[in-house]
């Protein structure tokens, strides 16, 4: 029953990430949360076990989304490489911070965060366009930002990365796929982050490297690839306006469950 549980969230944040570029974890956070309650696992560490795991998973998410969206000429690759450092960089900070915080305060941390990213997206407020036109260390900077805020949330990127690009310029669809790709370094240097401060924590979890779980990632990501592709497609067809309420829409209601749940 556990694994079936992960192969259909694996199929789910697969879709996701492939049609919002969100990486997936905003849904595979809450599902992992209610499974590890399943599994009894301690309130203390169960939090950041469902980051760890989240962000380990989105390795495979991220590769599957952003081939595909490559494919379809969606990724702006000179953007990614001036974002990248920073990226790698804010996950380090990221991670480091909330393996400190307390199980109830990064709960509700992540819960605050995707309900201010679905208002942001409904009233499309934002900045004057200046993506175009900015500094490679203005990229860099708002690398950092968007990696040490995915490490600390688990959530890939995507609910930062999107409304960012899109707020710069750039079409709802070349946004998805240029976050797709941003999601890899964050998800891979941010696995590596967890499963080493949870060393350092003392996590004692079995099939577990820190705050990695290893069930569930390796379910999870058998699953998401394949149908990262069928989100990617979809994401090409759908209007700007449809996938920006979509996003809201999918912000507003995993922001409510993480409140509900706590």
């Amino acid at each position: 029953m556990e694994w079936a549980l992960y192969l259909l969230l694996g199929s789910v944040a697969g879709t996701l990430a492939g049609l919002f570029g969100v990486g997936g974890g905003v849904i595979i956070v809450p599902i992992l949360l209610f499974v590890f309650g399943l599994l009894e696992f301690a309130d203390s560490s169960a939090v950041h076990l469902a980051v760890g795991t989240s962000l380990a998973s989105i390795v495979f998410t991220s590769l599957g989304s952003m081939r595909a969206h490559h494919l379809l000429g969606h990724v702006r690759w000179p953007v990614w490489r001036r974002m990248a450092p920073g990226l790698v960089a804010g996950v380090a900070a990221g991670s480091w911070l909330a393996s400190r915080l307390p199980a109830d305060t990064l709960r509700a941390a992540i819960a605050l965060f995707l309900l201010f990213i679905a208002f942001q997206m409904l009233s499309r407020w934002q900045p004057p366009a200046v993506f175009a036109r900015s500094s490679r260390r203005m990229q860099l900077g708002a690398g950092a930002f968007i990696g040490w805020a995915s490490a600390f949330f688990g959530i890939g990127g995507g609910s930062l990365a999107v409304p960012f690009l899109n707020a710069c310029g750039q079409s709802m669809k070349v946004a998805v796929g240029t976050s797709a790709a941003c999601g890899l370094p964050i998800a891979l240097f941010g696995a590596c982050s967890y499963a080493y401060w949870g060393g350092v924590s003392g996590v004692d979890v079995a099939w577990a490297t820190g705050y990695v779980y290893w069930p569930a990632l390796v379910g999870i990501g058998l699953a998401s690839v394949p149908f990262s592709k069928i989100g990617a497609q979809l994401a090409s067809r759908l209007s700007d306006q449809i996938l920006r309420r979509c996003f809201a829409a999918l912000m507003f209601l995993v922001s409510f469950y993480m409140f509900s749940a706590g």
